[in-house]
């Protein structure tokens, strides 16, 4: 009897946090799971328990700086290379109190939640494509209701002090721009294409948050985040696992899930067409500079 192949996913950011958590719920469904990270101790540290909860070999750790756009590509003609994928969650990112820029002078979280997964997907697309039906599921999140506006093409990042949460709420409007993108024009590829958003959670990166993420008009939300992201990590993989598995979804593409994993509009509503425009325009220059 011919043994069925296995389901393969790529999980970015899989050492640790929603990543991991991702990644072992779908080790335990029966996928082999490839996790990216920059650590070589956390990422084995990730196989293990993966193959733990799993019960037998279902990961393998792959490292890689994906704040770098150079290591984004060569880690996609990498996996490319080894054949069809089946499912690519985009789950790298991040948010900071301060500051800071990735290898390529980019912000680090226009590089790591915009740009980044934008470079990583496109070059994986002929995995995906030869492993049809396949899925696409980038992590976006209720940040973007604090988005800084693209003023202007030429900026990178808009005048004034950085806020964490409003330069990755930003970045998170523009990925979800994307999304929405991909999804059109993959339609009859066989490629679907969700945003998760997971809700908050007790994540490393939520741990590091200070209030100087808030600009302050949005200060006194402080201990209602804090209550937030003491939820649990394990409860906020639900929607990037719904979109990465429920059966439901099969032949629909485009869609954003809420933390519940149910299909919602909430945060459609501020990729406005005329943000859509300017992210466009904003993300062709980056992309054509870095």
């Amino acid at each position: 009897m011919t043994a069925v192949p296995a389901r393969t996913a790529v999980v970015t950011g899989g050492t640790a946090g929603i990543g991991l958590q991702t990644a072992v719920a779908l080790a335990v469904q029966g996928w082999q799971v490839t996790v990216i990270g920059r650590d070589t101790e956390r990422g084995k540290a990730a196989v293990a328990r993966i193959d733990q909860a799993a019960g037998t070999p279902a990961a393998r750790f792959v490292p890689a700086d994906l704040s770098s756009l150079a290591e984004t590509r060569a880690l996609a003609e990498r996996l490319t290379a080894e054949g069809p994928l089946h499912l690519l969650v985009n789950n790298v990112g991040g948010m900071w109190t301060h500051r800071w820029e990735s290898p390529d002078g980019i912000e680090a979280s226009v590089a790591l939640n915009h740009l980044s997964p934008y470079v990583f997907t496109e070059a994986m697309l002929p995995a995906l494509t030869a492993g049809a039906p396949s899925r696409v599921v980038n992590i976006t999140s209720s940040a973007v209701m604090a988005a800084q506006p693209v003023y202007e093409p030429e900026a990178v990042e808009p005048p004034g002090p950085h806020y964490g949460m409003s330069a990755t709420g930003r970045a998170k409007l523009a990925h979800l721009v994307h999304t929405l993108d991909l999804a059109d024009r993959l339609k009859d590829t066989g490629v679907s294409v969700f945003a998760a958003d997971p809700g908050p959670a007790a994540t490393d990166n939520a741990a590091q948050m200070t209030i100087d993420i808030l600009p302050p008009p949005m200060r006194p939300l402080w201990d209602q985040i804090l209550q937030g992201v003491a939820t649990p990590v394990s409860a906020a993989v639900r929607s990037p696992l719904t979109a990465a598995t429920d059966t439901a979804l099969d032949g629909r593409t485009g869609l954003v899930l809420d933390p519940t994993g149910t299909p919602s509009e909430a945060l459609l509503g501020y990729a406005t067409p005329e943000v859509t425009t300017a992210v466009r325009a904003w993300t062709r220059r980056l992309l054509a500079t870095a």
